[in-house]
C-alpha cells in the first residue's frame, strides 16, 4: 500500500464533502430487515479480513457472545390498556435533545466498511437526529466528517504516546465543533484476536498481509471498485498528519500496539479533563468502583462497556455489570451502555437497567456495509419503531418511565 500524496487527499476530502446526500427515508420492505438478516447481507459483501474484524473478539470470544445473549434473556412484563397512543422516545443528552436514545458509537477503521463510511454513517445519523461518534482510528479524518454534516459531532481519543499530537487532536476537535469527547481507557494494549490473525488484517505487515488483504478483495469485486479503489485514500485519516506513510492498514493492530500508551493512569486523564472544554465521557467502565473514580474526575458521563468483547474476554456482559454501576453513580453522571445492543428492544432493557443511553457499535457498522447511508438510516429507523412497539407492550408512554418495574426479573 503507498502513501497518498496531498493530491490524493485533497480528491477524497472533497468527494467525502460530495457524498451524495439524501433527506427521503428508505421505502418499503427494506425498512423491516432484522438486525440478522442485515448481518448476513454485510458479510456477503465484505472481503475477509473486514468481515472477520467486525464479527469477531478476542481469545475465544465468550464475552463477545455473552454480550448478546445476557440481553435476549432479560423478559419484560407486558402491560395492557395503558392509553400508549402518544409515545415519545425522544432524549436529552449534553444540552441537545435527540430523537432516540441511541448514538452511533466509535468503530475504527468503519471507513473501510464502505466508501469513505464514516461520513456516510454521520450522515444518517444527522439525517435520524442521533449522535455520531467518530473514533481516533478512523480512515476519514475530523476534518473530513465535520465537514459533510451540519450536525456537531463527537470525537473518540484514545491516550498515544505521542503526547504533544494528542493535544493537537483535542484541538482539532475543539475546532471541528465536536460537542462531546469520549477517552476509551479500557485498550491499554490491543486485545489478543485470532481472527484478524488468521485473516491478514494483523500480524503480517508488508507485502505478505497486503498481497492477502488485495486476493480476498478481488473476490468481492463490488466491494473492490467502490471501497478499495474509489474510497481512497485508505488511511488512518486522524494520524496521517503526524504518521505519514505509516498510518496505513498495514498491521493495523500492530500498530495499535505499537503506539498506544500502556502506563497511562487516572493522573493522566486530569489534563485531559483541564484541555477539553466540552463533555467528557470516560468510555470502558465495567466496575463500580472505577465508575466512582470518574465521578471524582469530574466527568460529565462514562460509557460501560467491555469494548464489544474485543478486549478481555471472560469479563463479564454490559447488561450484566450495567445496574451496579448506574446504582453506584446515582445520577451524578449520565450512563451510557454499549454491547450486544442489536434492537429497539435491546434498547428498552438497557434503559430499565439504569442506562441513560446507548451507543451502537455493530448494529451499525453491519448496516454501513451492507448498504451504505440509506442501510444505516433505515437501520435507526427500524430501531426507533421497534423501542416504541416495545415501549407500548410495556405500557410506557416515555423513556422517564423505564425502569427496573418493566422487566420481568
Amino acid at each position: 500500500m503507498t502513501t497518498p500524496s496531498d493530491t490524493d487527499i485533497m480528491t477524497a476530502a472533497r468527494g467525502a464533502a460530495q457524498a451524495p446526500r439524501s433527506d427521503t427515508k428508505p421505502k418499503g420492505s427494506a425498512r423491516l430487515r432484522s438486525s440478522d438478516d442485515i448481518q448476513r447481507e454485510a458479510l456477503r459483501r465484505l472481503p475477509r479480513f473486514l468481515a472477520e474484524y467486525l464479527v469477531g473478539g478476542s481469545y475465544t470470544e465468550h464475552t463477545l457472545r455473552r454480550n448478546v445473549e445476557d440481553l435476549r434473556t432479560i423478559e419484560l412484563r407486558q402491560r395492557v390498556l395503558c392509553n400508549v397512543a402518544e409515545i415519545d422516545t425522544a432524549k436529552e443528552l449534553f444540552g441537545r435533545r435527540w430523537s432516540l436514545p441511541v448514538g452511533l458509537g466509535p468503530i475504527g477503521i468503519s471507513g473501510m466498511l464502505a466508501r469513505r463510511g464514516e461520513v456516510q454513517a454521520a450522515q444518517a445519523a444527522e439525517t435520524a437526529n442521533v449522535p455520531f461518534c467518530l473514533s481516533t482510528v478512523s480512515i476519514c479524518s475530523l476534518e473530513d466528517v465535520s465537514g459533510a454534516v451540519r450536525q456537531p459531532i463527537w470525537f473518540q481519543l484514545y491516550v498515544i504516546r505521542d503526547r504533544a499530537f494528542m493535544h493537537d487532536l483535542i484541538d482539532r476537535a475543539t475546532a471541528a465543533g465536536c460537542t462531546a469527547m469520549l477517552f476509551t481507557v479500557d485498550m491499554p494494549l490491543p486485545g489478543i484476536r485470532y481472527r484478524d490473525y488468521k485473516s491478514g488484517l494483523a500480524g503480517q505487515a508488508g507485502w505478505t498481509g497486503a498481497a492477502r488483504r488485495v486476493l480476498q478483495a478481488l473476490g468481492k469485486p463490488r466491494w473492490a471498485y467502490d471501497v478499495g479503489l474509489r474510497g481512497r485514500p485508505h488511511s488512518l485519516g486522524n494520524l496521517l498528519p503526524v504518521l505519514g506513510k505509516n498510518s496505513g492498514l498495514e498491521d493495523y493492530i500492530g500498530w495499535m500496539g505499537r503506539n498506544f500508551d500502556p502506563s497511562v493512569t487516572w493522573q493522566d486523564l486530569e489534563w485531559i479533563r483541564t484541555k477539553w472544554k466540552g463533555p467528557l465521557l470516560i468510555k470502558g467502565i465495567l466496575d463500580p468502583e472505577d465508575a466512582l473514580k470518574a465521578v471524582a474526575l469530574g466527568a460529565d458521563g462514562i460509557v460501560v462497556s467491555n469494548h464489544g468483547g474485543r478486549q478481555f474476554d471472560g469479563v463479564r456482559s454490559t447488561v450484566r455489570a450495567l445496574p451496579k454501576i448506574a446504582e453506584a453513580v446515582d445520577g451524578r453522571l449520565t450512563v451510557l451502555a454499549d454491547g450486544g445492543i442489536r434492537s429497539g428492544l435491546d434498547v428498552l432493557r438497557m434503559l430499565a437497567l439504569g442506562a441513560d443511553g446507548v451507543l451502537l457499535g455493530r448494529a451499525w457498522a453491519f448496516a454501513l456495509a451492507a448498504g451504505g447511508r440509506r442501510s444505516v438510516e433505515a437501520m435507526l429507523d427500524n430501531l426507533g419503531r421497534e423501542l416504541k412497539a416495545a415501549m407500548a407492550m410495556a405500557g410506557r408512554t416515555s423513556l422517564a418511565e423505564l425502569d427496573r418495574s418493566v422487566l420481568d426479573i
